[in-house]
């Protein structure tokens, strides 16, 4: 089954539309979404491994975006929306503590969240709701994600063909080793904040 599930998302990665799932799954995760864009953006590189670089843009600007939607939460919707995202993620409880200190650390804690897998959401929201400085968010948020996306590409990009085969015979263990790595990123956050 996965390696159907793999074969249907390298042709989907071939779709004239596929920029524009990249762009809404890498705007959603950072603002709102479990999945990060890593599963988008890993097959339409090994699919055209030309379009790499354009790929990480896209992939890194609307990440960019998606987090300052989450900031607009966090600054505007905290008490509706905000606050429903953070209990979700089983941060709610011990936010106040956890904002008290964030603005100080603030800038460190875009980082983590933009080059792992820690959900990213959380650390957006987090930002609006303490005012981490908008600059400073952004400017934290763009290198971040940036060198993420654009570190993925390159490799993928120099070594897409032996990755490919190693996705292919390792399919299931990288599957699994993604969901723990997936959980554990959930499972900090909780126990971090």
């Amino acid at each position: 089954m996965l390696r159907r599930l793999f074969a249907w998302t390298m042709g989907l990665a071939a779709h004239r539309h596929a920029r524009w799932a990249l762009a809404i799954v890498s705007f959603a995760e950072s603002s709102f979404f479990p999945v990060p864009p890593d599963v988008v953006l890993v097959p339409m590189v090994l699919a055209d491994r030309s379009r790499a670089w354009v790929l990480a843009a896209i992939c890194t600007a609307a990440s960019v975006a998606g987090g300052l939607a989450g900031y607009a939460i966090g600054v505007l919707a905290f008490e509706t929306v905000g606050q429903a995202i953070l209990d979700f993620y089983g941060a709610g409880e011990s936010f106040q503590h956890f904002s008290d200190w964030y603005n100080a650390w603030g800038l460190a804690f875009i980082f983590v969240a933009g080059l792992t897998p820690l959900p990213s959401k959380v650390f957006t929201i987090a930002s609006g709701v303490t005012g981490l400085a908008l600059p400073v968010f952004i400017a934290g948020s763009v290198v971040s994600r940036g060198i993420r996306f654009f570190a993925e590409a390159a490799l993928l990009r120099i070594f897409g063909e032996p990755i490919r085969e190693f996705i292919e015979t390792y399919m299931g263990l990288l599957a699994i080793a993604f969901v723990a790595v997936l959980l554990g990123g959930f499972a900090l956050v909780r126990f971090v904040l």
